[in-house]
């Protein structure tokens, strides 16, 4: 059997992504391997894929026990045998799954590293043919990347003391050239294939959100993906807790993770969350490592992380079957004071002293990086990718910063302002005293260092604390400042050459009447989704709640029965045939036996009831090209609120029936004028309430919505109730043309010459 041939047969794929079929076909010749993969890029089957080939049984090293029995129960779905060793298997388990895989029954094995130094282990590694020795969660064994553990170490010694030395792979996701090296040479890797497929995943949208009201954000941002699954990061238990509660106050299906539940309690909110029985949770970094579920919409960080490898990591669990998804830091400075705190009391017991100041210090350096990259206006994706040592030559266009309406100012005075208090102040202070002293902060360090007596004291006190916060930014990136690595983070000068010979600080800085807790635009959808229509979404829909049915009979998480990407190919392709069905995305064989009839019976039962309909319309590239958008004025006229002229009024279109996303865009399409600001849902929203048009009544098990008063019926407002894929009912408004023409007569008085405000 081909590796070609093994990928169909197993895992339904007619042909590998890039790179991966460069590391099989490494590993089928006997060379060790090195690969830096991004999550969702497929590296399981990079190892997956020699093991069923080579002779003998691969041992998969990871250290994440619910990695393991995802990965063994969807190794086992699709008819590969595998088994793992771990902490939750009894002695007589373990000794009877040891005794199988002696006999041949197994050709993957996971284990904890844990489990390598153990006799039992050891007795049945002498004896068996163990082709292949793979690392996951390679960056775990190198002191200088992000997750050390000391068990790593150990597996050089285990390899060593095997009858003959196997082939060695190592995987990861997130590790920098110089964390590359040291697995490298840690695990004496032979003339290893060396592969790194690149950082960037296209179909994750990044976005950093300046706000004090997270909670506020939080629960609009639920409000409006109803019934999608999500995890929301926190960087400490109490926040969890706290936040998980007052989620589910609001009615949200939400559930919570962190290290001081009991083991019995994790063990169910995860498997309540994988199975989708709450869709949505609550959870501190302990959470989410090998956590294999591809339909992740949504990754929210509540707080800012420690380091951007943990925060690639985690934001990277969303959107692992390659559809849309959304990755939103919520960032207020606190964050910054929390996690020093968290740094300042990391146990570095098992390391030398010297090398425990060291690796403080590059946690602190990384702390830095994370806080400017929530400050940059610059292309958040080119930021993460330039970072993990890429060189991308345009900004993305798609992340929260390329599509957020930044104003560029000229802060060149500002800018030498600070320079010249980091020169007053010697080059002995960080950020806080350096602030505070340009905006004549009244406190006693300040008076006591003397700073309230220099010529920049008090000099910038009235520009906005944000907007020096992403000055100083800037001015660290262009290099005019230094930031010292220690704990102290000491500002000094660097080389300011350019600016002393005329050179302008220019700073993308967001529209200050923008609200706090705008939620982030959304991403565009790929075109596998986007050329369903209204008919494939419902038919997309009812196989969802099929797969959701089969999962709950069978005890296993819906994404491993299928992704949402191969539903979406089942919705596009309406298979009739075993070999229409076989060419489905990810269908293999054994999925084919084993569930392919019902999904058969749904899609012909779909096609009988509404015949003709179509499923799908061509990709946008296959339609013309859409009219250029009107241009804007060329004197960079900052941007009005939304508002119609009685001429727009005229044109705007009519319709039965509108939702507010539809209502929305049809009154973009009817005004005229360039310079003003789409409306928003929220706001339109926001002046029904306050007219008394609607209302807001909470449901049960559907959270807190909008309704129409007795008013608002005359007004023909209606509520409409809907219940998503996964069987989530909820409720939206829908105007009527009575509705939109309130609408319509509400934004013409929105004029800025007869009323300026919203």
């Amino acid at each position: 059997m081909t590796p070609l041939e093994a990928l169909k047969r197993y895992f339904g794929y007619d042909s590998f992504r890039p790179g991966q079929a460069d590391i099989v076909d490494a590993l089928l010749a006997g060379q060790d391997v090195l690969a830096v993969m991004p999550t969702g890029a497929g590296k399981s089957l990079c190892y997956q894929i020699p093991a069923l080939l080579l002779p003998g049984v691969t041992l998969v090293v990871s250290p994440l026990i619910s990695l393991m029995q995802d990965q063994v129960k969807a190794l086992s779905t699709a008819g590969v045998p595998a088994a793992f060793i771990n902490s939750t298997l009894t002695d007589r388990q373990i000794a009877l799954a040891l005794q199988r895989a002696a006999e041949g029954s197994y050709k993957i094995i996971y284990v904890a590293p844990e489990r390598l130094e153990t006799a039992v282990f050891r007795d049945f590694a002498a004896g068996a043919e163990i082709s292949m020795v793979t690392v996951d969660e390679a960056h775990c064994i190198s002191q200088w990347g992000q997750d050390f553990r000391p068990s790593y170490v150990k597996i050089l010694d285990f390899v060593a003391g095997l009858p003959r030395r196997p082939i060695l792979s190592a995987f990861t996701a997130t590790a920098t050239r110089e964390v590359q090296e040291d697995i490298r040479c840690t695990l004496r890797l032979q003339n290893p294939k060396l592969l790194a497929t690149g950082f960037d995943r296209p179909n994750l949208f990044f976005a950093v959100e300046h706000t004090r009201h997270k909670d506020d954000y939080v629960i609009q941002y639920l409000r409006e993906h109803p019934g999608e699954s999500g995890i929301i990061y926190c960087a400490t238990r109490k926040n969890v807790d706290k936040l998980q509660q007052l989620l589910a106050q609001y009615g949200f299906a939400v559930t919570s993770y962190h290290a001081g539940l009991p083991a019995e309690t994790r063990r169910k909110n995860q498997n309540d969350f994988i199975y989708d029985a709450a869709p949505v949770i609550v959870a501190t970094n302990a959470f989410g490592m090998g956590i294999d579920k591809s339909n992740v919409r949504f990754v929210l960080h509540y707080n800012m992380p420690q380091s951007m490898e943990n925060y690639y990591q985690e934001a990277g669990r969303a959107g692992r079957d390659g559809l849309p998804s959304q990755c939103v830091l919520l960032y207020s400075a606190q964050d910054v004071v929390i996690n020093k705190f968290l740094l300042d009391r990391k146990d570095f017991a098992e390391c030398e002293p010297e090398d425990a100041e060291l690796l403080h210090q590059r946690d602190l350096q990384r702390l830095q990086t994370m806080e400017r990259y929530c400050q940059t206006t610059d292309c958040l994706r080119n930021t993460i990718l330039t970072y993990f040592g890429e060189h991308p030559t345009a900004p993305c266009g798609s992340c929260g910063n390329c599509s957020g309406d930044y104003e560029e100012a000229d802060l060149t005075a500002e800018a030498k302002w600070i320079i010249n208090c980091v020169a007053e102040l010697r080059g002995r202070y960080g950020k806080a005293v350096v602030l505070g002293t340009l905006q004549g902060a009244n406190r006693a360090r300040l008076r006591e260092l003397g700073a309230d007596r220099m010529k920049s004291y008090g000099k910038l006190k009235g520009t906005p604390r944000e907007t020096l916060d992403r000055l100083l930014a800037q001015l660290l990136n262009d290099g005019y400042l230094l930031q010292t690595k220690d704990q102290y983070a000491v500002l000094h000068l660097g080389d300011i050459t350019p600016l002393q010979q005329g050179a302008q600080v220019l700073v993308k800085l967001p529209p200050r009447h923008e609200p706090e807790h705008t939620p982030a635009p959304k991403p565009k959808r790929s075109s596998m989704m986007d050329a369903l229509t209204g008919a494939g979404l419902e038919l997309f829909a009812q196989l969802r709640q099929l797969r959701f049915d089969i999962a709950q009979r069978e005890g296993l998480p819906p994404y491993i029965i299928f992704g949402d990407k191969s539903l979406a190919d089942m919705c596009l392709r309406a298979p009739q045939t075993q070999q229409d069905m076989l060419s489905i995305y990810g269908m293999g064989e054994r999925k084919y036996e084993k569930y392919a009839a019902p999904f058969f019976a749904a899609i012909s039962a779909y096609c009988a009831e509404h015949p003709g309909v179509a499923l799908s319309l061509p990709s946008a590239q296959e339609q013309p090209a859409a009219p250029a958008e009107k241009p804007t004025k060329s004197g960079k006229a900052p941007k009005v609120d939304f508002y119609l002229t009685a001429e727009d009024a005229k044109e705007f279109n009519y319709q039965d029936s509108y939702s507010g996303a539809e209502l929305k865009a049809a009154l973009v399409e009817a005004a005229s004028t360039p310079n003003v600001k789409a409306p928003t849902i929220k706001a339109i929203e926001e002046w029904l309430y306050h007219e008394r048009l609607i209302s807001m009544e909470r449901f049960p098990k559907k959270g807190f919505y909008y309704v129409p008063t007795p008013a608002g019926v005359d007004a023909g407002l209606r509520s409409v109730d809907r219940v998503t894929a996964s069987g989530m009912p909820y409720s939206v408004l829908d105007y009527t043309p009575d509705a939109q023409r309130l609408i319509v007569e509400h934004f013409i008085k929105m004029k800025p010459e007869e009323n300026s405000s919203t």
